[in-house]
């Protein structure tokens, strides 16, 4: 008997995956067999996928709503296909392409048009997942030239620091001692005093 599983996939925890859930019914899929994590699509080290990996056998079709749900990175996407519908004998139906359905076409050609398509489409979120990074770079860029800091708010130093800074310096206390006076730990009094005297 058929087993039909569905694999859904959003990047973070903030982000919906009602769309891919809405596709996951519309195609029938029980929801006891639809697997999901909230998780990069960076590398296959995901729990729910590694769980839905498990129970595909050669009865088993698994649904995605697009290949990017399946991952982000090209060579990995083929090799996860690849291992998927040889090794583990079961078929994938991506549904928002239907030409990527391995229950159909099992002659020379259908199987060549899906492994050409598979292959743009793997490259083309690879491409978009590098696009992405870029565009996160630029954008850290820019708000650092504007004066953006990220982190954590640095906390306010106490009102003797400047005081304990310039006693250490001129040699009139230990670093410790210094440091205990304005309730610091050393590491960051020291730090603090570093930047101060530059």
């Amino acid at each position: 008997m058929i087993k039909n599983y569905g694999y859904v996939r959003v990047s973070t925890k903030e982000q919906n995956p009602d769309r891919q859930l809405k596709a996951m019914a519309e195609a029938g899929i029980e929801c006891k067999n639809i697997f999901m994590d909230k998780e990069s699509g960076k590398d296959f080290d995901r729990p729910a996928y590694k769980r839905m990996l498990r129970k595909l056998t050669k009865d088993s079709v698994l649904f995605i709503k697009s290949i990017d749900r399946l991952g982000r990175n090209y060579r990995e996407i083929m090799e996860e296909w690849r291992y998927i519908t040889q090794i583990k004998g079961a078929d994938i139906v991506v549904l928002a392409m239907p030409v990527l359905d391995t229950r159909r076409h099992k002659n020379l050609m259908g199987t060549f048009i899906s492994d050409l398509v598979l292959q743009l489409l793997s490259f083309v979120a690879e491409n978009e997942r590098c696009n992405i990074r870029q565009r996160q770079a630029e954008g850290i860029a820019a708000a650092k030239k504007k004066g953006v800091r990220f982190g954590r708010p640095q906390k306010p130093v106490p009102d003797n620091f400047h005081l304990q800074c310039k006693l250490w310096h001129s040699g009139q206390c230990t670093l410790a001692q210094a440091a205990a006076a304005c309730q610091m730990p050393l590491s960051t009094f020291y730090s603090k005093c570093r930047d101060v005297m530059k």
